[in-house]
């Protein structure tokens, strides 16, 4: 038995491969930052190429939930921000995402928006998210916090 569970009732309308409710049994989470399309120097990686900048946060994304010792399957909740407005680039965005190594973490809660802005300049995509960590996972405990 797993503690994630993923559920789509079928009184709600079909999804592009997300679940309506993801249920986490117990344990404690680990809330990421916005991951953006930054490299480790902070400089932006894409301007103006929005699969670039994807790719980028994708990268980002894998090493923090690696920091605290669990990949993109225990991720409960992810929300994903595209500046734009086109239902077109988004779903682009949301194919490109599903077909990269982060992708089962889009089979959770996920939510995906089109934005006016982003807070870095040229900046284009950013994703929050939320994942459970497991005690088989040990090496969430080794992480030192920063301050």
């Amino acid at each position: 038995m797993t503690d994630i569970t993923r559920i789509s009732p079928a009184e709600l309308h079909p999804t592009a491969g997300y679940a309506h409710i993801t249920v986490v049994e117990s344990g404690r989470t680990a809330h990421l930052a916005g991951q953006c399309p930054l490299d480790r120097d902070g400089a932006l990686v894409g301007e103006g190429d929005l699969f670039a900048q994807i790719d980028q946060v994708v990268a980002n994304s894998l090493v923090a939930l690696a920091a605290v010792g669990v990949g993109p399957e225990r991720v409960v909740r992810s929300v994903i921000y595209i500046v734009g407005d086109r239902s077109e680039v988004l779903g682009a965005a949301w194919a490109h995402l599903q077909a990269g190594p982060l992708a089962p973490a889009f089979a959770t809660a996920s939510t995906l928006l089109g934005v006016a802005a982003l807070g870095y300049r040229g900046q284009s995509v950013e994703i929050d998210l939320t994942a459970a960590l497991s005690d088989r996972h040990p090496a969430h405990r080794a992480a030192a916090p920063q301050r």
